[in-house]
Parts: C-alpha cells; sequence; structure tokens
C-alpha cells in the first residue's frame, strides 16, 4: 500500500500567500504546514511510501521533505512539468507508473482527521472506493455524488442536478487489486481526448462508474477540510487550535 498525493498546483485563489509558496507549504498548524500534517497522517495509519506530485515551488517541497522526514514513512516526489497549463487529470496521469499496487489518492490541500483515513482503509474490498460525505446543501464548488440505493456511485461532479446528489467527494479513493489498472488504463484513454488539460481526474471515475462498480465509503461526522481560499485555511487552523487531538499520535508541533 502506498498513497499518491497531488500537489502539483500554486493555489492561485489563496494569492498572496502563494505568491512564491506552494499551497502545500502553507503552515496550517502553528509552523506545521499542510504537507507535513498529510505525511503524518498516512505513517500514522499505517502507510509506509508516498508519492508526491509537485508542480508550482517543486524546489521548496522538495527541500522541505529532505530537511524534515516523516518517521516511519519513505518519500519520493515526481515532477509535473505542464502544472500551469493542465488540471489534475494529467498530474495523475503523470504519475501512472506508480500505480502498479494498492494506493491511496489523494489531493495536497485536504487535511482531516485519522479515522477518515483508517475508515477508508478499513472498507470493504472493492477495486475502487471513493470516500464521502454529506451535509444539507451543496454549493457550486462541491464535487457532489450521486448514489444508488446501495450506496454505489453513479456519478460524480461538480455539476450534478441537485435533485440527483446524496452526497459529495472529499479528494481522497482508494484502488485495490484490479482497480489500479483499470484506473490506468482508462487515464491512458482520458489523455488522448480532446480537453484532457482541463479535466479532473474524478471525471474518470465518473465514466469507470458508468461500466463497473465503483463503491463509497462515507465519513459523515467526521473532520475534513479542504483548503481552496483564505477563509478555508483559517477554518483549519482554528480547528487545530480548538482540537489538538486532530494531530496524529507524535505529530511536530
Amino acid at each position: 500500500m502506498k498513497a499518491i498525493v497531488l500537489s502539483a498546483g500554486q493555489g492561485r485563489r489563496l494569492l498572496p500567500l502563494t505568491a512564491e509558496q506552494p499551497k502545500c507549504l502553507l503552515p496550517v498548524d502553528g509552523d506545521v504546514c499542510v504537507l507535513r500534517r498529510q505525511l503524518e497522517l498516512l505513517a500514522g495509519c499505517g502507510i509506509p511510501r508516498a508519492v508526491v506530485v509537485t508542480g508550482f515551488g517543486a524546489e521548496r517541497v522538495e527541500r522541505a521533505l529532505v530537511t524534515q522526514p516523516v518517521p516511519g514513512l519513505a518519500v519520493e516526489t515526481l515532477f509535473n512539468p505542464f502544472y500551469a497549463s493542465s488540471d489534475n487529470l494529467a498530474t495523475c496521469w503523470l504519475a501512472r507508473a506508480t500505480m502498479g499496487e494498492d494506493f491511496v489518492l489523494m489531493n495536497g490541500d485536504t487535511l482531516f482527521e485519522s479515522s477518515v483515513l483508517a475508515r477508508l482503509l478499513d472498507s470493504g474490498p472493492a477495486p475502487i472506493t471513493v470516500t464521502i460525505d454529506h451535509k444539507a446543501r451543496y454549493d457550486d464548488d462541491d464535487m457532489k455524488v450521486s448514489l444508488d440505493a446501495r450506496g454505489r456511485l453513479l456519478a460524480i461532479g461538480k455539476s450534478l442536478p441537485e435533485d440527483a446528489v446524496g452526497a459529495e467527494s472529499i479528494g481522497m479513493l482508494l484502488f485495490r487489486g484490479s482497480g489500479p489498472k483499470v484506473f490506468v488504463d482508462a487515464l491512458e484513454s482520458a489523455v488522448r481526448q480532446d480537453g484532457a488539460l482541463r479535466r479532473w481526474y474524478l471525471s474518470v471515475v465518473n465514466e469507470l462508474a458508468r461500466r463497473t462498480a465503483v463503491e463509497t465509503c462515507s465519513i459523515q461526522g467526521l473532520w475534513w477540510q479542504e483548503i481552496d481560499a483564505a477563509d478555508d485555511l483559517e477554518r483549519c487552523r482554528q480547528a487545530y487550535r480548538e482540537r489538538p487531538a486532530l494531530r496524529p499520535e507524535g505529530a511536530q508541533r
């Protein structure tokens, strides 16, 4: 089992904070940055290896990983030279050679309590599992999910009809068994299509759900926070100030 963390983007909605510093290196818990907390969470859940896909500020990310290694976690980096002109489908495709075994795929701007990842890893044995959460209303920026009566994924995307939405994706997926190959094959097909550079990798999962079973894992009631804008960053910082238990055991302080 390994983790692949997509951290190539700059985070323009966080400017000027990200004028030189990539989003994943923004401090979120005192001086501890987003990426450091993510890697500590991975190590705390028993995942021994991680691949961090970099782009904007790659040298800064690589330096941080070398100077502040996470105990129990072997980390390598993969550079996306097209980060400024592509969305995360291309970033995923560039990491396809690292997808030869079971892996967790996660976005580099999402933090969560350790129970979120633990619940996903303990979910039923399925080739592809999408982590989801539920709330009363969903906005235009949410990656919305449509589910069948058994909780399987029917569709995923930001523009799903309101009456079809049953949850949202938190940007964390688990691929096991045949799942990695199925996903890599779908990525290879997707990048050959027009407009591939402007697509999200979840659009590939949306297409896969039409022809194969894609399971979901609900983490309703557990804490997580995607960091897109300044108010998201402040909510995350406040959560760490008020809830020290969110830090993984033995985490840097």
